[in-house]
């Protein structure tokens, strides 16, 4: 159900709103067969400027020093 807050759309504008929300659905539905792969740029270890040091005595101490 769409409910207008404010203003007086015309029956055109209206049409133009529900053509959107129809087709937005529709779009969705389609994209529900599985998950899409990550893009490249959404991976998160883009976030991560240099490899993270591995597990060991004085790991954290290194893990700010400059590369």
């Amino acid at each position: 159900m769409i409910k207008v807050e404010r203003g007086n759309p015309t029956p055109e504008e209206l049409a133009a709103v529900v053509a959107l929300v129809q087709a937005r659905a529709a779009a969705t539905a389609d994209s529900a067969d599985g998950p899409r792969p990550t893009e490249q740029w959404a991976d998160p270890a883009h976030n991560v400027p240099r490899p993270v040091p591995g597990p060991g005595p004085g790991a954290w101490r290194t893990s700010f020093w400059p590369r």
